[in-house]
């Protein structure tokens, strides 16, 4: 698992019909630069903290092992803290 933070919806018309129109949102992970996309079945928005899981479980928590998810968001978190140097809330 890994904590990242919604920065934006991505829009995406095209795509495959597993997709189906589960939301894909832009996240960037708790101390680095690099951005990934995940599928949000939690109902995220932009500047929340959450808690993305990837590769099977990824599948799974989108709901279906077919599923062609690699980074899936699971949860929202309320409130966190990162020995001071960062807090969630």
């Amino acid at each position: 698992m890994k904590i990242c933070q919604v920065e934006k919806t991505l829009v995406a018309t095209a795509r495959i019909g597993q997709l189906g129109n589960r939301r894909l949102l832009v996240v960037k992970e708790r101390g680095s630069s690099g951005k990934q996309v995940a599928v949000d079945p939690v109902g995220c928005k932009p500047g929340d903290w959450v808690i993305v899981v990837g590769s099977s479980a990824a599948r799974d928590a989108a709901g279906s092992k077919d599923y062609p998810s690699d980074f899936t968001i699971v949860g929202i978190i309320d409130y966190w803290e990162d020995d001071g140097k960062e807090a969630g809330k």
